[in-house]
């Protein structure tokens, strides 16, 4: 019996060993904690994904938008070019269709200046025989001193300056000694303010230094001489002095070229040989007449007032065929 019974509790004892020692299929894989909710790792890093994403996705939107605005841009320039384009095109037809208007308004220009001739001849006739040895190409050059009234308006600063100085130092050599010189813009401003009321007294070194400061001289102009013509006979007016008042232009943009003449009369009166003691002369330059008819009535203007001041005051006026 007490050998049964060792037997039995030796059986028994292993048993229960057998069930207490109970192993693991995956020995490794155990965890020491069991989480109450496993996945809450993988969420946060969705979470870090998303909002990374949703910033991505606000620069590309702003950059979108960005890109939208140029877009934008982009198409109201090519709009305003579309409409400067027709517009352009449309100048350009106009001035084409214009052109046998052009070429009638050229062909009047030169009619007046071939009617000027009559016009010079009778003024020399009117001087007698000192008149024929005082000319040059028709312009009287027997005075003592000499104004230049220049037009400093944008037409003439840009596109015919060149020939403007040109034109200029012509004139100045036809003078080859002056007892006294000056120059003024059309709207009476002086060139050089240190001779305001002034004359400048004619040397070469004076002569160089004014067409040097012509280069660049700009002053503001309103495309109108009336000015220039009237402050330098108020200024300069002399009953002993032989003084000759060139105006350089292209443009008269005033309202009455009536009113001009009467009070250029009033200022230059008549001396006892019954001639203007300031001779008036005029140029012209025909910029004008390179843009479409609808711009060239000041042009027009110019030429009939000056024509009709040089008429009236002893003078000559010219009208160039270009102004290159």
């Amino acid at each position: 019996m007490s050998f049964l019974d060792i037997m039995c509790c030796g059986f028994g004892a292993v048993v229960l060993l057998m069930m207490i020692s109970k192993t693991s299929p995956e020995p490794d894989a155990m965890a020491l904690e069991v989480s109450a909710n496993p996945s809450i790792g993988q969420v946060l890093d969705l979470q870090r994904q998303l909002f990374s994403i949703r910033g991505e996705t606000n620069v590309l939107n702003r950059e979108l938008n960005a890109k939208h605005e140029q877009l934008s841009d982009y198409d109201a320039r090519i709009a305003r070019l579309r409409a400067e384009l027709s517009t352009l095109q449309g100048r350009f037809n106009a001035s084409a269709g214009d052109s046998t208007d052009y070429e009638k308004q050229k062909g009047e220009l030169s009619l007046a200046r071939q009617q000027l001739t009559d016009e010079m001849k009778r003024l020399q006739a009117s001087m007698g025989a000192r008149a024929n040895a005082d000319a040059v190409g028709g312009v009287p050059v027997d005075s003592e001193y000499v104004i230049f009234v220049i037009d400093t308006s944008g037409s003439m600063f840009n596109y015919a300056w060149n020939r403007m100085m040109a034109v200029m130092q012509e004139t100045l050599n036809i003078y080859p000694r002056l007892k006294g010189i000056q120059v003024m813009s059309d709207q009476g401003e002086y060139m050089f303010s240190s001779f305001r009321g002034q004359w400048i007294e004619d040397t070469p070194e004076r002569r160089q230094a004014i067409m040097q400061r012509l280069r660049t001289w700009n002053p503001y102009s309103d495309s109108s001489p009336v000015k220039g013509i009237t402050s330098a006979i108020r200024t300069f007016y002399d009953p002993g002095k032989k003084i000759s008042l060139y105006v350089l232009g292209d443009e008269f943009t005033g309202a009455s070229i009536a009113d001009v003449v009467n009070t250029v009369d009033q200022l230059n009166t008549s001396g006892t040989d019954g001639r203007r003691l300031m001779r008036i002369h005029g140029i012209g330059f025909p910029t004008q007449f390179s843009q479409p008819k609808a711009y060239q009535t000041t042009g027009i203007r110019f030429a009939t007032l000056m024509r009709e001041l040089a008429r009236r005051n002893g003078g000559t006026f010219v009208g160039l065929d270009d102004f290159y």
